[in-house]
C-alpha cells in the first residue's frame, strides 16, 4: 500500500462513509456526467471510432508482447539524442535516482507536471525527506497539494472539492508556498484560475529543475510526449535547465505512426476534445533550446509481474484517460478516495492489486468494487475488458490468505455437487431443519442477506419429488 493511503479502510467501509456525503455525491454526479456527455459527442463524430479503438488495443498488445525489445530501442534512441536513461526496478530505486539527480543540480526546489507515476512511487514525500520541495503546477494538483489532500480522479484530481472550498484553500495556504492569493478573492472560477496563474508564474520563472511523467515514449526516436490542457506542462518542459521524466515501462509505443492513433483516442476519451490543447514532445536535448540536461527514468514497480498474467496484463494498455471512472456507477457514488490508491475507479480496481499484490485486506477488496455492469469496458479506448480482469482477480482473492471460511464452504459445495448421493443427503438434511433456518444469516454471511432474504428451503427436493412422481405412475 502506498504510504499516502496507509491506514485507509477496505473499499466497502470507505465507500459506505463516502455515500453518506451528499455534497460529494452532488459534485461527482455533476462532473462525471458533464465529462461523459462531452466524450460521447466527440466520439460520435468519428465513423471509424471502433476501428481506432481496435487499432489502439492491437498496438498496445503488440508492444507489451515485445516490450524487452522496445525498451532497449528507447534507451538507444534517447542516448543518441543526448539524454540519459535510468532503470528503476521499484519505487525506492526510482526515488533514489531522482533525488540524486536533483541534488546533482544543486537545487532544492523542483516544479512538477502532473504525473500518476510519481504519485504511485510517493516521489514528493521522498524528495521532502531529502530536503527538496516539489511544487505541483497542474491546477487541480496544486489545489490538492495546498490543501494537504489526496487526488480522487485521474483527470480531475480535485473533483471532490467545490469552488468555495478551493477559495478557502487558496486564502489559507497559498502564501506559505509562494505568491499569496489576493485578499478579495472570490469563488468565481476565473478569479481562482487567475490567482493560481500569478502564483505559479513566479515559480516557473525561478525554478531550474523540473520533473514530469509522460503519456507516451516513442521507441524509434526516443521522443517523450506529454498531453495537458493548461499550459503548465509547456512551461515546465521548456524553461528549466534540467528535466527528469519518470515513466512506467508500459508507456512505450513503437513509432510516430502508432502515436497518431493515440493522439485521436486520448483527447476524445479524456476531456471530450478533438485535439489536446497542449501537446509537448522532446527528443533528448538541443543546444540553446529547452532543458540542456534530460534524464528518463524507466519505472517497473511491479509491471513485469503484471505482464506475466495472461488475463491481467491487459490493464497495462491503459492510457490514463479516465473514461472508465466517468462511466462507472460505483465511482460516481463513492469517489476516488474510497479506493485507497492513486489509481481510483475501475482501472484502479484491477491495476492496484496487480502492482501491489493482494496481501492486504484493502487490496483484496478492490476487485469487488464493481457491479460488473460493463460500462467501463464499453468506453475504454483501448478495449481493456475490466470486468473480465475483475472476476479473474476475485478468484485470486478467494484463493489467497484470509479466506479459509469461504474456501471451506466452496470445498463442501464441490463435494456435495459432485456426488448424487451426497447431494441428496444434504437436501434431506436441509429439508429437515427448514423451519430453523433464519431469513437473515449471521456472521460473514450477513453481507449477502442484509439486502435480500435467504431463499426458502422446500419440504422436498426436486429430485425426490420427481422420483416419487415416477413411482406413483
Amino acid at each position: 500500500m502506498s504510504a499516502t493511503f496507509l491506514g485507509m479502510p477496505p473499499f466497502p467501509e470507505a465507500a459506505r462513509a463516502a455515500v453518506e456525503d451528499s455534497q460529494l455525491r452532488h459534485n461527482l454526479h455533476k462532473a462525471t456526467h458533464t465529462i461523459r456527455d462531452k466524450r460521447g459527442q466527440a466520439v460520435g463524430e468519428l465513423d471509424d471510432w471502433a476501428e481506432l479503438r481496435s487499432e489502439g488495443a492491437a498496438i498496445k498488445e503488440h508492444t507489451l508482447r515485445h516490450l524487452d525489445r522496445y525498451l532497449e530501442q528507447v534507451e538507444e534512441s534517447v542516448q543518441r539524442a543526448g539524454g540519459t536513461v535510468h532503470w528503476a526496478s521499484d519505487a525506492a530505486e526510482a526515488n533514489a535516482i531522482v533525488t540524486r539527480l536533483v541534488h546533482g543540480t544543486g537545487q532544492s526546489d523542483v516544479v512538477k507536471v502532473k504525473s500518476m507515476a510519481t504519485q504511485e512511487i510517493e516521489l514528493n514525500r521522498a524528495l521532502e525527506q531529502a530536503g527538496i520541495t516539489a511544487y505541483e503546477t497542474d491546477l487541480a494538483e496544486l489545489i490538492v497539494q495546498l490543501g494537504q489532500d489526496l487526488p480522487s480522479h485521474i483527470l480531475v484530481p480535485a473533483i471532490h472539492l467545490g469552488r468555495a472550498r478551493i477559495r478557502e484553500i487558496f486564502l489559507e495556504h497559498m502564501a506559505r508556498w509562494g505568491v499569496p492569493a489576493p485578499q478579495g478573492l472570490t469563488d468565481d472560477p476565473r478569479a481562482l484560475a487567475e490567482a493560481a496563474r500569478v502564483h505559479l508564474r513566479e515559480r516557473f520563472l525561478n525554478t531550474r529543475t523540473a520533473i514530469s511523467g509522460a503519456n507516451f515514449v516513442v521507441a524509434d526516436s526516443g521522443t517523450t510526449v506529454v498531453l495537458e490542457s493548461e499550459g503548465n506542462g509547456r512551461m515546465c518542459l521548456t524553461l528549466p535547465e534540467t528535466l527528469i521524466s519518470v515513466v512506467g515501462i508500459e508507456k512505450i509505443v513503437p513509432t510516430f505512426d502508432d502515436l497518431e492513433v493515440f493522439m485521436q483516442l486520448l483527447p476524445r476519451s479524456s476531456t471530450g476534445e478533438r485535439m489536446n490543447p497542449y501537446t509537448s514532445m522532446w527528443s533528448g536535448v538541443a543546444p540553446g533550446d529547452g532543458p540542456q540536461e534530460f534524464h528518463l527514468v524507466l519505472l517497473d514497480n511491479g509491471r513485469t509481474d503484471v505482464l506475466a498474467d495472461t488475463v491481467g496484463r491487459q490493464a497495462l494498455r491503459c492510457i490514463r484517460c479516465s473514461a472508465c471512472l466517468n462511466a462507472c456507477p460505483v465511482y460516481e457514488r463513492t469517489g476516488g478516495h474510497a479506493y485507497g490508491s492513486v489509481y481510483p475507479g475501475p482501472i484502479g480496481a484491477i491495476l492496484t492489486p496487480q502492482l501491489q499484490g493482494m496481501s492486504s485486506e484493502t487490496d483484496r477488496s478492490l476487485p469487488y468494487a464493481s457491479s460488473l455492469c460493463g460500462a467501463c469496458y464499453e468506453v475504454c479506448p483501448v478495449a481493456i475488458d475490466i470486468p473480465e480482469v475483475l472476476v479473474h482477480l476475485r478468484e485470486q482473492a478467494v484463493e489467497g490468505p484470509g479466506r479459509t471460511g469461504e474456501k471451506a464452504m466452496m470445498a463442501g459445495a464441490e463435494a456435495a455437487l459432485s456426488s448424487p448421493a451426497a447431494l441428496e443427503a444434504a437436501q434431506r438434511a436441509a429439508s429437515a431443519v427448514r423451519g430453523a433456518v433464519p431469513r437473515h444469516l449471521p456472521g460473514a454471511a450477513s453481507a449477502w442477506t442484509d439486502t435480500r432474504s435467504a431463499p426458502e428451503i422446500p419440504e422436498e427436493s426436486f429430485r425426490r419429488w420427481w422420483k416419487k412422481r415416477g413411482e406413483e405412475r
